[in-house]
């Protein structure tokens, strides 16, 4: 039988050989790759899925007081981290990468940084909060980060922001939801409880999967123009480095119980890209260097997550209890 930090570790190589499968696929059958990478969009609405499907229902009012740990997240992504970003992206010598990467790192992701938080036994409930409040500021900053920096009026992206929170999060969240009340219409306990444990024991593949789609669909976006990336690479692997660190001075400030810390740190680290990407591709069509800059900042943090996972994992006060694998099941 594993122990949950063993499971940790097996997630982390699982993530590893998707990152490396991805990447072969991408280069050696981009005809394959066209396919592979179509799967991305569908993916992330069934994780959202899956993992709302496995919230424990009666943790489910805690979302209803938008606790401390959840100012103190909005707080870094909307007012810190953006401060932090602007000073690193002024080291990217060329300006439609220098936009990209800061439109990357301006939006705090609103999907599978929950599926990572669950495999760190982090505060998920929380974290479910935090998804529709993120995506909506972030939908609606937008135009404004488009006219400071990129002189842009992109007025149209504030009428879009309902729709795009209605497919990408409001429809998955409940036939997740929807499809764990329908479960307690199951008589056998011990039926309800092997459904959500197999649920949320397939998380690790559905990210291992997406996280090949996207490897898969871009890579060949990055090796068409390495030397111009590496400043991308070296700017989005110091800005993780730095948001990390700030992550680590927050919570010990704020003396942040282990699953809170675990909750702020991966919803510091993930990043919004897909979202980003799309929208950016409508907002600004003939600018593929800013799009690209977008994807390699998004290839640079799978490898990222799955290190800061594994490192939380180790520090889990008493890993054995904080299972990722055996949520509590509400009768």
């Amino acid at each position: 039988m594993l122990t949950v930090r063993g499971r940790a570790a097996l997630t982390t190589a699982l993530f590893a050989a998707a990152i490396a499968v991805g990447s072969l696929i991408g280069i050696f059958a981009p005809g394959a790759a066209a396919g592979v990478a179509s799967a991305a969009d569908p993916l992330i609405m069934v994780l959202i899925g899956a993992l709302f499907f496995t919230l424990t229902p009666g943790r489910l009012p805690e979302v209803r007081r938008i606790p401390r740990t959840a100012l103190i997240a909005i707080g870094m992504n909307f007012l810190a981290i953006p401060l932090l970003a602007l000073a690193l992206t002024a080291l990217v010598p060329d300006e439609a990468l220098r936009l990209g990467v800061l439109i990357y790192c301006l939006a705090p992701c609103t999907d599978w940084f929950l599926g990572f938080t669950r495999l760190t036994g982090g505060d998920t409930a929380t974290g479910a909060a935090l998804i529709p409040v993120q995506m909506v500021l972030q939908l609606l900053l937008y135009p404004v980060w488009l006219s400071l920096f990129a002189g842009e009026r992109v007025d149209a992206m504030i009428d879009a922001a309902g729709p795009t929170l209605l497919t990408w999060f409001v429809l998955p969240a409940a036939t997740g939801i929807a499809a764990r009340l329908a479960l307690r219409l199951v008589r056998r306990s011990s039926w309800r409880a092997g459904a959500v444990m197999a649920v949320d024991r397939a998380v690790p593949g559905v990210i291992a999967a997406l996280i090949a789609a996207i490897f898969a669909g871009n890579v060949q976006v990055v090796l068409a123009d390495l030397p111009s990336f590496a400043w991308v690479l070296a700017v989005v692997f110091g800005f993780f480095l730095a948001v990390y660190a700030l992550g680590e001075a927050i919570s010990r400030a704020f003396r942040l119980a282990y699953p809170e810390h675990a909750l702020l740190t991966m919803t510091t680290s993930a990043r919004n890209a897909p979202l980003m990407l799309a929208v950016t591709t409508i907002a600004l069509p003939d600018q593929p260097a800013v799009h690209a800059a977008i994807v390699l900042g998004m290839l640079v943090e799978f490898p990222h997550l799955a290190v800061v996972t594994q490192l939380l994992r180790r520090r889990a006060p008493d890993p054995e209890r904080t299972s990722v694998a055996e949520p509590a099941i509400a009768t």
